[in-house]
């Protein structure tokens, strides 16, 4: 018998499901003073309130690579490179007033969202030979 190769044949199929679970936290703060540009208005942790009104005692730590942060001013979202985010019990949102641009006026709101994704996949894999 001559020599031969033998080619094993395998067929594979895959599925994956990913659910995403995200946990939103949302916390609100009405400024109590006018905020001039160049200055920079900093949020304590206390001074905000949760969705229930409550004064807020902690900022969620933000999931690295999974997370994300909305600050909006007056129901405007500010750009990221104006905030500085700092999480726990002693957190605090530092928004900056760019010279050059409007003041940040009493009784404005600010709306802090904080966003945490616990992502989990589960696959199948058949394999036939």
């Amino acid at each position: 018998m001559p020599l031969r190769i033998v080619k094993l044949f395998v067929a594979a199929s895959a599925t994956t499901t990913t659910t995403t679970n995200p946990t939103v936290s949302r916390f609100f703060h009405e400024v109590a003073a006018q905020v001039a540009p160049g200055n920079t208005l900093t949020i304590a942790v206390g001074d905000f309130e949760d969705d229930t009104g409550t004064a807020a005692t902690s900022l969620p730590t933000l999931a690295t690579g999974n997370s994300y942060i909305n600050v909006f001013v007056n129901g405007v979202l500010v750009m990221n490179d104006l905030i500085t985010y700092t999480s726990g019990t002693t957190g605090s949102l530092a928004i900056e007033v760019p010279v050059g641009s409007e003041p940040i006026e009493a009784n404005t709101p600010v709306v802090l969202e904080v966003v945490n994704f616990a992502p989990t996949s589960t696959s199948d894999i058949t394999v036939t030979t």
